[in-house]
């Protein structure tokens, strides 16, 4: 399995205008690596999400945007980070149904569901990384275990 990636973007989620340009972005990026509109639509919902989420609950951070190719297959990987108090119950929080109220309402299982790969780090203190990464067309086979 060859894999590259390269980071494209850092942008600021410090406001409720840093969403809106988080969305175009990702839509831009998504569109230039060839996702059809309906991928397009999922990974900047989920985007929309995670960012919101970083702003409201995390009091703010980042996210880093990279091109990435596993075996000549091309995805955008999506990292939102913040410094905030951290997820206290994280599987509470990737549960069905349960969200804060203040997103999408979706919450972050609703957002994982979006994605081909999801990935949390949160500790209470230490602020929360979530990283999503989506597949323009089929996602790259998972390497099998020898």
């Amino acid at each position: 399995m060859h894999t590259a990636a390269g980071v494209e973007a850092r942008l600021p989620i410090r406001s409720d205008m840093d969403l809106v340009w988080v969305r175009q972005h990702v839509r831009q990026a998504a569109a230039r690596l060839g996702f059809g509109l309906v991928d397009q639509t999922k990974l900047v919902t989920a985007a929309s999400e995670l960012a919101r989420n970083t702003l409201v609950h995390g009091g703010g951070g980042q996210l880093e945007v990279s091109l990435v190719t596993v075996d000549g297959v091309s995805g955008l990987r999506l990292a939102f980070s913040d410094s905030g108090p951290g997820i206290p119950d994280l599987d509470r929080a990737l549960s069905d149904g349960y969200t804060s109220g203040d997103g999408l309402g979706m919450g972050l299982g609703g957002a994982r569901r979006l994605v081909h790969d999801f990935e949390v780090e949160s500790a209470p203190g230490a602020g929360t990384t979530v990283r999503v990464t989506s597949w323009a067309g089929r996602p790259p086979r998972p390497r099998e275990e020898a």
